[in-house]
């Protein structure tokens, strides 16, 4: 019997390699020729004659903490790109105008984004809000939809980062209401938010075993405070520390069932922050390649291109491998949880892998471009602080080193064989 070789299995299905297409062409045309706009001007700036104020970037799946801006007429033009695309929608659900992809094509969506630090507005909805209560579709996830609001999912707190499950901020019931107390840290875009998805203690006892709940509070809820953060990712604020002083809460903005808050939590984290640091590196570091191939080709020392250095060229041999590696984890892990699989142990691995290899190899591109790796004026500099936050950001190297152990020793074979 002849033997005939089976279809690359990394390879994306046809309609998926065409969605791929779409948005990289879309990006290539309309977002990068603007990264240096984007990156020289800020929210403040003289307005410019013809495209009105300078504004920071919009409500975006694609936000990374980049200080830049854009004019009004820009983001306006953008936008009007993604919704005639049908980008602005794409990865929703198709009762939204999603095109039906799953959260693999949700990957191949934002791996394209990625290639630029001048983001393609679409909204933001949290994947948690999908089978909501009708009052909660129609107060919060459909307004989101329509850029209306914003959201900001609060978890981690001073004392409970990695380890969730030991949180201090409590919600205790009180007639018709819940009443928040306690602090949550490190909490991205919460002064642009309308609304928080808040995670709270319910039942001392049983905690991460059915005592954490999930709710919908409204941002300009009295009780509530916000301080700004100052990191090195950006000049502006881009994380809060939120303290939450007798916040009380409509029992009808519960999410979900009581109890089941850390479950929302930890598959919100799963998809929407772990796996998107494999495509936040493969984005990220398909350009950058390309960009330190070109520059090592044109750049001469010594009487000839730096291309045709061996360290050079080795660096450029380790970003293939780190890319190749990551995207073949990642695509692993959403085609998974398309499946409907367990994929905590995959998107542990594409989290670490994104953040960790990532930014070894944005350093090798930079290291590479030298001086002009570290201009503010290219993205380069934005996307290595980015890859290194990965690392951190969503559970640390080592969170993802001990869940990826566990499984290991708890799954054995099954779990690396094909």
């Amino acid at each position: 019997m002849k033997y005939s070789a089976p279809e690359f299995m990394g390879a994306l299905p046809p309609e998926l390699e065409e969605l791929k297409q779409l948005v990289r062409g879309v990006v290539q045309r309309e977002c990068i020729p603007l990264e240096s706009k984007f990156l020289t001007h800020r929210p403040g700036d003289e307005p410019d004659p013809k495209g009105g104020a300078w504004l920071e970037t919009p409500t975006t799946r694609n936000e990374t903490l980049v200080d830049g801006a854009l004019t009004q007429a820009d983001w306006d033009r953008l936008t009007r790109i993604s919704k005639e695309t049908g980008l602005y929608s794409a990865t929703l659900p198709e009762e939204y105008g999603g095109f039906g992809f799953g959260v693999l094509g949700s990957f191949v969506i934002a791996e394209e984004f990625k290639r630029s630090v001048v983001p393609l507005p679409v909204p933001e909805a949290p994947p948690v809000l999908f089978d909501c209560s009708e009052i909660q579709r129609e107060k919060y996830l459909e307004p989101t939809i329509r850029g209306e609001k914003e959201y900001c999912f609060c978890q981690t707190e001073p004392d409970a980062g990695s380890d969730p499950g030991s949180m201090r901020t409590t919600a205790v019931r009180e007639g018709d209401e819940w009443v928040i107390n306690g602090t949550k840290t490190f909490i991205s875009r919460a002064d642009r938010a309308t609304y928080q998805l808040v995670l709270a203690v319910t039942d001392p006892e049983k905690r991460q075993h059915g005592g954490i709940t999930m709710f919908i509070v409204d941002a300009d809820t009295p009780g509530i405070t916000l301080a700004p953060i100052d990191t090195w990712l950006a000049q502006k604020a881009g994380q809060f520390t939120i303290t939450y002083d007798n916040v009380r809460v409509p029992a009808e903005n519960l999410v979900g069932e009581e109890g089941g808050g850390f479950r929302l939590g930890q598959s919100w984290l799963i998809i929407s922050d772990r796996l998107t640091r494999g495509s936040m590196a493969t984005g990220f570091l398909t350009r950058g390649l390309e960009m330190a191939v070109e520059w090592s080709k044109a750049r001469e020392t010594f009487g000839k291109p730096i291309a045709e250095r061996q360290a050079i060229q080795w660096m450029l041999v380790d970003v293939f491998l780190d890319i190749k590696a990551i995207r073949a984890m990642s695509y692993e892990c959403a085609t998974r949880a398309d499946r409907g699989e367990d994929v905590r142990t995959y998107a542990a691995a594409a989290k670490f892998m994104g953040g960790n290899w990532g930014h070894r190899s944005m350093d090798n591109i930079m290291q590479i471009l030298g001086g002009m790796g570290e201009v503010l004026e290219s993205p380069i500099s934005h996307w290595y602080r980015g890859l290194r936050h990965g690392r951190i950001g969503g559970g640390t190297d080592e969170i993802q080193k001990m869940l990826m152990a566990r499984a290991i020793l708890n799954q054995g074979v099954s779990l690396w064989e094909a």
